[in-house]
């Protein structure tokens, strides 16, 4: 048991190190006269579309997308979204970073990047980077709910929860989200 904490310990670290110094590395150093917006954008939709059938091929176009523009802050959110389902926690970390500092009015990679540190178990690392989201977007309904799942998840006190659960029960990304607002607040109230 303690061999296995020590080695969530050595990966919690590792990807914290890869987070702050990583996307600096990855930072785009591509001249700007050479970028394809469009381009990317109509490689990035087509990723999109084959991203639950075919991984492989999403990724190949999502590369081929921030080749043709390496600012486009959604393909950078929608790789790291790629990674994260492959579970390649750093490089999910890295693309998130990047698309934060390229969307920074856009609450996703902030909420992607919290799933990532969550799904590496840095809690409260995870706990920032939705705070994060929710300064972006205050009602980023979708932000809340992580926020709410990981706090009863991890038993944690936020004085919050209460009213993130009823903001899910009715404003949730779906019926089951909503329903299992509606679960939580009736279990909190035994």
């Amino acid at each position: 048991m303690r061999q296995a904490k020590s080695g969530y310990v050595v990966v919690a670290f590792a990807l914290l190190f890869c987070i702050f110094s990583c996307a600096s590395a990855r930072r785009p150093t591509h001249d700007t006269a050479g970028r394809d917006p469009g381009k990317a954008h109509k490689l990035t939709v087509e990723a999109l579309e084959v991203l639950d059938k075919d991984p492989v091929k999403a990724s190949e176009l999502m590369l081929a997308a921030l080749e043709a523009d390496p600012y486009n802050g959604p393909a950078h959110n929608d790789m790291g979204v790629l990674y994260l389902r492959q579970s390649r926690l750093y490089d999910a970390a890295t693309e998130f970073e990047l698309a934060r500092k390229l969307m920074p009015g856009n609450p996703d990679p902030r909420l992607n990047l919290g799933l990532t540190l969550e799904k590496g178990q840095l809690y409260e690392r995870a706990f920032d980077a939705y705070s994060a989201a929710l300064e972006v977007s205050p009602s980023h309904i979708r932000t809340i709910q992580a926020i709410a799942r990981l706090t009863l998840r991890i038993d944690r006190e936020d004085d919050r929860l209460t009213g993130m659960l009823e903001d899910i029960s009715l404003r949730g990304e779906t019926i089951q989200w909503r329903g299992w607002a509606q679960e939580q607040m009736a279990r909190l109230k035994r």
